[in-house]
């Protein structure tokens, strides 16, 4: 008997697990179930195994980063979706219960390593998204959009349902030729671009990053937006001093989840100061389902340092401290796991690329978060929100049927 069956005997129960010990020994784990995956690995080393009793997740990362843990039937997907399926969020599921004193410690490691000054927020940022764009070109779809995408109908292309995506959101804003648009975490430039496209707006895009700034300028240039479209790399806390009461329209995308929740308050209070005051502010964040949580080790580690996912209790709770009004909440419940499955075939279609890149050790790692990712999506506690906010009560209609016509005819 391994020192894994006591953990996976109580986790797999329906599809079916395979473990190939370091001496060849096999145990299955499991029955076969239509609809879920039947995956084998192999352990080159009794270590790997050690490390996934001690934290299922970061353990299984790094042994597979390393190569001591390989899937000898299926893939790191399969793997993943196969442990997350057996122990569903909405069914009270958990991998691994790490009782009061384990939580406690996850939370306080959350809550410290998220405690994000101006610095350490560059850092951070420069950890994930200055590894360079030529990554980025490979996975993501040809407009760089790095966030969930929207799925109105089955079929989509990545394209189609990014560019949906960002209809669906310019709608919410409520456009109107001359208004100034702030777009906080811009990214390679993508929204900033399409808004100014959509409507005579000007747009002032802000970012902490260096790789993303450069394009996103290129960009604008070669779209010929590049007078109404501005970039700057500036952190929303200084700008919220400089340019108090600028922008009639604020939009931030995937830029929440890197605040950190000890910022979550002074976040929202630089936005409401930002606004006119009938401002409108569109928020689409990742989302925590139920109560406020921590972030697992292996995101903390590698993926996101700094980075939190808010349960929506603490980013309404954080927003009403600066009196601004929730007019709109949307929750995506499956949309990013559809976006992410996208990104994890495209990574895996350009493996050769990739790995004379960044190396094979990237390539495992990187596959690894986008499956973990997917899992946590179909079948854990994550879900994105798109929160509408204003200043003023009076400042958009009185129903939600503006919405509607406008993202119809953005989508033409």
């Amino acid at each position: 008997m391994s020192i894994l069956r006591p953990f996976l005997s109580h986790i797999i129960r329906r599809g079916q697990l395979t473990v190939i010990a370091p001496d060849g020994t096999r145990e299955i784990f499991g029955e076969p179930v239509q609809g879920f995956p039947d995956v084998a690995v192999r352990f080159l080393h009794v270590r790997a195994m050690r490390r996934i009793i001690m934290d299922p997740r970061l353990g299984a990362a790094e042994a597979f980063m390393d190569g001591t843990m390989q899937l000898v039937q299926g893939d790191i997907m399969e793997l993943v979706a196969l442990l997350r399926m057996n122990a569903p969020w909405d069914r009270g599921g958990q991998l691994k219960d790490l009782g009061p004193v384990g939580h406690a410690a996850d939370w306080v490691k959350t809550r410290i390593n998220s405690i994000n000054r101006r610095g350490r927020s560059r850092a951070n940022v420069a950890h994930h998204y200055d590894i360079g764009n030529d990554l980025y070109r490979l996975f993501l779809d040809t407009d760089m959009q790095y966030s969930c995408a929207y799925w109105p109908r089955p079929g989509m292309t990545l394209d189609e349902a990014q560019d949906a995506k960002k209809a669906h959101i310019a709608a919410k804003l409520a456009l109107a030729p001359g208004q100034r648009i702030l777009d906080i975490g811009c990214g390679w430039g993508g929204m900033a671009i399409t808004l100014a496209r959509l409507e005579q707006v000007e747009v002032l895009g802000i970012t902490l990053s260096e790789e993303q700034l450069s394009l996103a300028r290129e960009r604008a240039a070669a779209a010929g937006v590049a007078d109404r479209v501005r970039f700057e790399l500036i952190d929303y806390r200084d700008l919220a001093v400089r340019d108090a009461g600028a922008f009639d329209r604020i939009v931030s995308v995937g830029m929440f989840e890197h605040v950190g929740a000890r910022n979550f308050d002074t976040f929202f209070r630089a936005a409401a100061n930002l606004m006119t005051a009938d401002g409108v502010m569109l928020l689409h964040t990742i989302g925590r389902f139920g109560r406020p949580g921590a972030t697992d080790a292996f995101t903390r580690k590698y993926i996101f340092p700094g980075g939190y996912i808010p349960a929506l209790s603490e980013t309404l709770a954080a927003s009403e401290k600066s009196r601004l009004i929730v007019t709109d909440v949307e929750t995506l419940r499956l949309h990013y796991a559809l976006t992410l499955r996208q990104w994890y075939a495209r990574t895996v279609a350009q493996r050769d690329a990739i790995v004379a890149m960044m190396g094979d050790r990237f390539f495992r790692m990187w596959t690894f978060y986008l499956a973990g990712a997917t899992a946590a999506f179909e079948s854990g506690g994550m879900g994105n929100y798109q929160i509408q906010f204003t200043r003023s009560r009076h400042a958009l209609p009185l129903t939600r049927n503006y919405m509607a016509a406008a993202e119809t005819n953005f989508s033409v």
